[in-house]
């Protein structure tokens, strides 16, 4: 537009042009097609038209090295990749936004991923972004969690969970305070490293606050004290891979004709070898080792107990997936 604009100008003052003559030819100077002059160019008119044909080629091989190096560097191919991103994002509902991939949210990554659960992870510094696009294959949005543009983009208002992972209690609570206000439904798990920050982050919105370096130390502990109860403890994990495992099933996933059932019900039409070791009655209490005869209440849970193999084959019987 430049160019256009000079060699317009040049043409009228130089040869004395009229704007249609200069626009005209302007364009097949630039467009190196040399069409015939409209009137017969002077020595000065000749030179300035030398100018604007290597000025217009310069610009032109210019455009298309850089045109080569984005698509040959991989930066035309990871636009695409991030556009796809942002597409599957959109989509999402009922997901797990995870904001920040430090150790922390790596975990619970690797956590939702062993679930099979479907998520959006926020995290903005290039290190972290870097690790995302090269896995291929976990979803993200490349911006400041703490502001309610980027949660919007990851969904907050269709999410059924937030795990706030950032390094800062104020950024923690910032996110807390945001993804509150945008989905009141949602279940919030904050980190956070000072003890003053948990009750803050609790009236701030949160339902669950982890204090890692707490938890940590107390493990420590425990290994001391009773160290066979914890590697016991350690060994039955939420993963599906592992040989024991732990896992919670609500009662709306279970089949209607056990709807309002008790637990002996579901140990005498369902013999998987499986153990009903928990439960939690629609007011949140829990009771350890439940009788048979506790009876099947809306929105309440069982946890259950078993091999791989066990708890896979009570899901497939209960058309858990």
């Amino acid at each position: 537009m430049l160019l256009v604009a000079i060699g317009i100008v040049g043409y009228m003052y130089i040869e004395d042009y009229t704007i249609f003559e200069a626009i005209y030819m302007t364009v097949i100077t630039l467009s190196t097609v040399g069409f015939q002059e409209v009137r017969e160019l002077s020595s000065i008119g000749r030179l300035f038209t030398t100018f604007l044909i290597i000025t217009s080629f310069g610009t032109f091989a210019y455009a298309v090295s850089v045109l080569t190096t984005y698509i040959v560097s991989g930066e035309f191919n990871q636009y695409f990749k991030d556009y796809r991103v942002k597409k599957d994002v959109k989509q999402m509902q009922n997901h797990v936004v995870v904001c920040g991939y430090g150790r922390n949210g790596s975990q619970a990554v690797k956590k939702l991923s062993a679930h099979n659960q479907d998520f959006v992870v926020i995290d903005n510094d290039p290190k972290s972004i870097e690790k995302l696009r090269k896995s291929g294959n976990i979803l993200f949005v490349n911006g400041n969690a703490t502001l309610d543009e980027t949660l919007e983009d990851a969904g907050i208002s269709k999410a059924k969970a937030l795990i706030s992972c950032l390094s800062s209690d104020a950024d923690n609570l910032y996110v807390v305070l945001s993804a509150r206000q945008k989905n009141k439904d949602l279940t919030i798990i904050s980190r956070a490293s000072f003890d003053e920050s948990y009750n803050k982050l609790k009236i701030a919105g949160a339902n669950n606050v982890i204090m890692p370096d707490k938890l940590g130390g107390a493990h420590m502990a425990s290994l001391v004290t009773t160290p066979d109860v914890v590697e016991f403890l350690d060994n039955i994990a939420l993963e599906g891979d592992a040989e024991i495992n732990l896992d919670e099933i609500t009662f709306e996933e279970l089949p209607l004709d056990l709807h309002n059932k008790t637990i002996r019900d579901i140990n005498i039409k369902y013999n998987t070898g499986c153990n009903i070791i928990g439960y939690k009655n629609s007011e949140g209490k829990y009771i350890v080792n439940p009788n048979a005869d506790t009876p099947l209440l809306p929105n309440s849970k069982l946890f259950v107990l078993g091999s791989t193999e066990q708890i896979n084959h009570l899901y497939s019987i209960l058309n858990i997936s």
